[in-house]
């Protein structure tokens, strides 16, 4: 079983994909218009809640920032690569995913996987192995994505990446030394974007297996942007080229 903590979270959770929870704890005194709207879904949805003092809730999250309410969730389905193939998003006129290859913080996962269902991303590949996989703090960090927007985890990159070209895409690897303009593509057919972990970029072994490599352009002394930054702007240019952004929303609430 996982925890989802913050009210974002359970809110966005309570309102796509109320079945997954087995139950919630609220801390005693929580109030607020949000916690009363977790409450009403959760009645609406026959999720058990409890009410608990705030110390034990502490202990459960760990280091976790729970704002007074946790999840109790079952254990995550994953996805399989043909079903994220096949999960192709409506404003979008080809298929387009990000794989991970190696990302290992949890809260850089969450923030792709957000940014990845925000900029219409059919899904995301991981590895099984060491990797981040969908944890709570992922969950918490996704803002309610990962519970809309499927993941798969695969045994190997590399084969995944020769499945994905049998089956029509082209595959583009982030890299902040040597790759090309991302501006100075026009992103035709399917697209699956790869970027590697948070220090040494995509796997050599993946980086041959990439049909183009890709950067953003960067001004100043800093030599890299945080991971779900660059995957935001590489996707929203896909997009742009594709001409499918139209109604995106670059800003929301927190």
């Amino acid at each position: 079983m996982q925890l989802t903590y913050g009210i974002n979270p359970l809110l966005e959770g309570l309102l796509v994909h109320p079945s997954v929870f087995e139950k919630i704890l609220i801390a005693r005194g929580r109030g607020g218009a949000k916690v009363q709207r977790i409450l009403s879904l959760a009645g609406e949805n026959s999720v058990p809640v409890e009410f608990v003092e705030r110390q034990q809730m502490d202990r459960l999250a760990k280091s976790g920032v729970h704002q007074g309410v946790i999840g109790f969730c079952r254990d995550r389905d994953y996805s399989t690569v043909e079903e994220i193939i096949a999960n192709r998003r409506e404003k979008n006129k080809n298929n387009l995913i990000v794989i991970l290859d190696g990302v290992t913080d949890p809260r850089n996962l969450g923030s792709i996987i957000r940014t990845a269902y925000c900029l219409g991303a059919n899904g995301i590949i991981i590895p099984e192995n060491r990797a981040a996989s969908v944890t709570p703090s992922a969950s918490k960090a996704s803002a309610g994505a990962s519970t809309l927007l499927p993941v798969a985890r695969v045994v190997n990159i590399v084969r995944t990446l020769e499945y994905l070209k049998k089956e029509g895409f082209w595959i583009y690897g982030t890299d902040a030394d040597k790759g090309s303009d991302v501006t100075s593509f026009d992103y035709k057919g399917n697209v699956a974007v790869i970027a590697g972990s948070e220090g040494r970029g995509i796997r050599s072994l993946v980086r041959r297996n990439c049909d183009f490599l890709i950067s953003v352009p960067m001004n100043g002394t800093i030599t890299s942007l945080n991971i779900s930054v660059a995957m935001g702007i590489i996707l929203f240019e896909i997009l742009r080229k594709w001409g499918s952004y139209a109604g995106i929303s670059l800003a929301g609430e927190e």
